[in-house]
């Protein structure tokens, strides 16, 4: 790299946060001596206090920030001695991401990760983003803010990293094809998908996630919000958007030319590769990820998604006909199912039935008259989402209703 580039990382225990430092570490380790290629300004986390301790002294950053504000004397006790700023709460976090690097990963799960990546866009820094539910929420706000400050948002998530390193422009481009591995349930019928409980639905096959993701890859709700995301990202309606169910989790992204040619990207399913590519773009560094061997692979398999076992993608496309809001609501109930299902109150396929019923029912609320311009306007509506999907789950038939045990 030409230079060394300062990035923060908000979300930087978690598993994505994580994965972006050893990138930045092996990154350092085989740069020159004396020309790193990367130094770090902020490091956030939620509540883990000791992870975020332990990753702010090995890397140094200018601040580190707890978002759980009564977790910042344990947070200041651990670095004591060390030259390295505390703070902590949801402000101090945001105040954080709007600190000037060059790059900020926006790892957050989750919409809690929306105002530190829009203080971010709005400080012109460009944006690595993790946090599809952002965008999800909030794209057209997000995209807004970007071209008025000049701010660039680099996709992280594998899906849309691949389609962005073949695009290169819209030009006469037909569609574009998100992969899926299908998650742990890819092969279950729907009366054992229905006796489920939250360790097999976070058992992910192919990549090593947080447990939200991982239940979200489950049931294919992070191809949902992935769908959204690609629509906003790359500027095209829904019906250019395809999904496909690939078990390997090699290909990760397609795109699909008027001539016929089809512009795929390859790797293994590590996402260090793509955290070093948005990290380091336009450059490349080098990573410790194993490289890809398609004659011991020896086979590639896709199939269409099951829509009656998976519907979340068709949620999507329901979600994108309704606007804006739709998605946002999309995100909100499907966030609220997930805690239910976790903390063991819903069965796992009442996550999707509560996004479905919640989709129904959107047309005839007063969400749908709202605009989704303005953060507070996005948290009112996602706070009214997970108020009303957490009512629903209530008033399920029982026999429909099928809790984990």
């Amino acid at each position: 790299m030409a230079s060394m580039l300062e990035i923060s990382i908000m979300g930087a225990t978690g598993s994505i946060g994580q994965s972006a430092l050893q990138v930045v570490e092996w990154a350092n380790r085989e740069a020159p001596p004396g020309n790193p290629a990367f130094r770090v300004v902020a490091l956030s986390a939620h509540t883990d206090v000791a992870g975020l301790a332990a990753l702010a002294l090995r890397h140094r950053p200018q601040i580190a920030v707890i978002g759980d504000e009564s977790r910042l004397p344990e947070l200041r006790e651990a670095l004591s001695g060390s030259d390295i700023e505390c703070a902590g709460g949801q402000a101090a976090v945001t105040e954080a991401a709007a600190r000037p690097c060059d790059k900020l990963l926006a790892a957050i799960s989750g919409a809690a990760g929306l105002a530190s990546t829009l203080a971010a866009v709005r400080q012109g820094t460009t944006v690595a983003l993790a946090n599809k539910e952002s965008i999800v929420c909030a794209g057209r706000l997000l995209l807004a803010e970007a071209r008025a400050s000049g701010a660039r948002i680099l996709p992280v998530d594998s899906e849309h990293n691949a389609i962005f390193q073949v695009l290169n422009d819209k030009r006469h481009v037909e569609k574009l094809t998100i992969t899926a591995s299908g998650g742990p349930f890819r092969d279950h019928t729907l009366e054992r998908m229905s006796r489920a409980t939250p360790d097999e639905a976070k058992a992910h096959p192919n990549w090593d996630m947080g447990v939200k993701n991982s239940i979200d890859s489950a049931t294919l709700m992070n191809k949902a919000l992935e769908f959204i995301e690609a629509a906003y990202l790359f500027d095209l309606p829904a019906e250019q958007i395809d999904v496909l169910v690939h078990p390997q989790s090699i290909v990760h992204g397609m795109a699909h030319f008027s001539d016929g040619s089809v512009l795929a990207q390859l790797g293994v399913p590590d996402m260090r590769t793509p955290i070093a590519h948005a990290l380091a773009w336009p450059e490349r560094v080098k990573t410790e990820v194993a490289r890809l061997d398609l004659a011991a692979l020896a086979r590639l398999d896709f199939q269409p998604v099951d829509r009656v076992r998976f519907p979340a993608v068709d949620y999507a496309r329901q979600a994108s006909r309704l606007g804006n809001a739709a998605a946002t609501v999309l995100n909100g109930a499907n966030e609220a199912a997930v805690a239910a299902f976790i903390a063991g109150e819903c069965g796992f396929l009442d996550i999707c039935w509560v996004v479905g019923e919640m989709l129904e029912r959107f047309p005839s609320t007063n969400l749908a008259d709202m605009s989704c311009e303005s953060l507070e306007e996005i948290a009112y509506l996602d706070s009214r989402a997970r108020e009303l999907a957490g009512g629903l789950l209530g008033t399920r038939p029982e026999t429909g209703r099928r809790k984990s045990v």
